[in-house]
């Protein structure tokens, strides 16, 4: 496979003019003429069974299959008040009922639904809500949809469900192999509960270390080697018997600005966007990827119009339907993310993403506001009923395809004994382990010896630090003090800490962001610096981005985790104490601090013992 050059200074520059293009063939050829060849006969079955089904459903019916909407509470029956401020109506099987909708998708409390407890909660949510829509309007069942990307930064199901790597933590194991088994497993335990689609794999070339939305959600800086992985990810997720989506097209990786707040602009050309951004998505749709969310942004070199790439004919139609020859889903990002709301109100936004060419809308605000604007553009002609019947065919294919009419109901008490296995535990634990990436080991500092010896854990963050200590003082022989610091300690803290240090044999201090932001990088790095300087041994521990050394490049010896979850904490200890070899090799190369300076440490980086 080929590798680009570090995505920095010069070398990043070298990447925008069209490095790393050869060898994309490799990882595109091989899966799409077959697979095209096998699903053709099923396919034109489930498109007379779709135009059957359109023929009998009214235009409401038709805009409502348009919709993917976030309800609140844990059972499809339970009262809930937010329910009634959204949609007029207490539960949410009666939220189904009233928009007779494409699609729920479900969050935890995070965000403010609270649909996820464990598996047998989650499946009778699911059970409940397809009961209600097969019980309304053209009985058609629900999509099902979730973000569980694995890793630490979008997840929504947290244990029982088995917790697995993120994508960058994957791809610096370099394992196809892993890759497909992560997403097999993350698949099957969504499926057992009844989600029958998950918004995964992200399909962004992260060559910006400054993105502050994908980063470590990304396979990485190399287009060939995210094409490749993205591929394998779509693979598993179909072995799991869930449906996959590629994001955030037509490219999310090179941005400094969160679309989740504000509305970033792409500047690549359109000769970069073929060499960086595109790859990972001709890969998704030549492996049979369901389904493509589009991305908030605005490419200029795509649309000049300045509209983001949801609400763009020529990127979404243009490019990703009639160019990429994608024929699934092609659904929104979230509606309700700045990047939408910024210039599109709620009776726009659902509007100008259908005639770009989305077939879904997700999150659209307002839901009686947005409804009622497309029942008005399609009443109107604005939006012709050609246009609308071509993506409810779609939405029906794609149902039909996955087997939901059939099959819409789970086993509640399969789903406890599938969600968080033994085997898959074990499974993740291992995976989990070839992960884990050594960037720097000065002096042999690592393996610790496994003589009897007090450790103190410090840094970023409360719960990880007692993680990671209780971990280490469950070794024979070890003993370890917590000592959580925060994302910006001040002078006391870290005063306080290197007092700490000092009666402790080694110290280990967990990162997180420490390059990603002035004040509060600048102020973990302080605390780094500040150990290493008290004399006694110092492994730094960066649980997300590798970038973090580059605040702190002269500590002993430094490991990298791509995440902050059990799993990863877990391996690290293991890594600590040489019962593992640390095998992961950078996704990414990390510049450092100073542009002037170059890189630190290059793409394929990873040291072993």
């Amino acid at each position: 496979m080929q590798q680009t050059p570090p995505p920095h200074s010069t070398t990043r520059r070298r990447i925008l003019a069209g490095a790393g293009a050869a060898g994309l063939a490799a990882a595109l050829a091989p899966s799409g003429t077959a697979l095209a060849a096998d699903a053709a006969d099923g396919r034109s079955d489930h498109r007379r069974a779709a135009r059957a089904l359109l023929g009998r459903m009214s235009l409401k019916e038709k805009i409502g299959q348009l919709f993917v909407v976030e309800v609140y509470g844990k059972s499809a029956d339970a009262e809930h008040a937010k329910n009634k401020e959204l949609y007029g109506v207490a539960t949410p099987a009666e939220v189904v009922a009233k928009y007779r909708p494409g699609g729920v998708i479900y969050f935890d409390a995070r965000r403010g639904p609270d649909n996820l407890k464990d598996a047998r909660q989650v499946a009778g949510l699911s059970n409940g809500l397809q009961r209600a829509a097969l019980r309304s309007g053209a009985r058609i069942p629900l999509l099902v949809s979730i973000d569980q990307e694995g890793g630490s930064v979008v997840y929504r199901m947290l244990e029982p469900a088995t917790q697995l790597p993120g994508n960058m933590a994957l791809a610096a194991s370099r394992s196809g192999d892993d890759v497909r088994r992560a997403s097999q497993i993350i698949g099957s335990e969504l499926a057992a509960m009844g989600i029958n689609q998950n918004y995964a794999p992200v399909a962004d070339v992260n060559i910006n270390p400054d993105n502050p939305i994908i980063g470590v959600r990304s396979f990485g800086s190399d287009p060939g080697l995210c094409a490749e992985l993205v591929a394998e990810s779509v693979r598993g997720y179909h072995r799991g018997h869930v449906a996959s989506a590629a994001k955030h097209f037509p490219g999310h990786g090179d941005t400094d600005v969160d679309s989740h707040t504000g509305l970033p602009v792409i500047k690549h050309t359109r000769k970069q966007l073929d060499t960086i951004d595109l790859p990972p998505f001709r890969a998704a749709v030549a492996r049979g990827v369901d389904t493509i969310m589009t991305a908030h942004i605005v490419v200029p070199s795509l649309d000049s119009s300045g509209v983001p790439a949801t609400m763009s004919k020529p990127i979404v139609t243009g490019l990703l339907r009639e160019e990429l020859g994608f024929r699934g889903l092609i659904v929104t990002d979230a509606l309700d993310m700045g990047g939408a709301t910024e210039d599109f109100p709620p009776h726009v936004a659902p509007v100008r993403a259908l005639k770009a060419g989305c077939d879904q809308l997700v999150l659209a605000p307002k839901a009686d506001t947005a409804h009622a604007a497309v029942l008005k553009a399609v009443e109107s002609g604005e939006v012709t009923r050609e246009r609308l019947d071509a993506s409810v065919l779609r939405i029906l294919e794609h149902k039909l395809r996955n087997g939901l009419f059939p099959r819409p109901y789970v086993d509640e008490d399969r789903a406890e004994r599938v969600v968080g296995s033994r085997r898959h535990t074990a499974e993740a634990a291992r995976i989990t382990d070839r992960t884990v990436t050594l960037l720097r080991n000065e002096s042999s500092t690592l393996p610790l010896s496994s003589d009897p010896r007090d450790v103190l854990v410090t840094g970023w963050d409360t719960e990880q630090v007692a993680t990671l200590a209780a971990a280490v003082g469950k070794r024979p022989g070890q003993s370890a003090t917590p000592l959580a610091t925060g994302a910006a300690p001040d002078a006391t803290k870290i005063e306080e800490a290197v007092a700490a240090a000092g009666d402790h044999e080694v110290t280990v201090v967990l990162t997180n962001g420490a390059a990603a932001t002035k004040d509060k990088g600048a102020a973990q790095g302080d605390l780094v610096t500040a150990l290493v300087k008290a004399g006694k041994p110092v492994v730094a521990v960066a649980v997300r981005n590798p970038y973090d050394i580059a605040r702190f490049p002269g500590v002993p010896a430094c490991l990298v985790t791509f995440s902050y979850g059990k799993p990863s904490l877990a391996s690290v200890v293991r890594a600590l104490y040489g019962d593992i070899d640390p095998g992961g090799k950078l996704p990414v190369a990390v510049p450092a601090l100073d542009e002037d300076e170059g890189t630190l440490y290059e793409f394929g980086h990873g040291l072993h013992y």
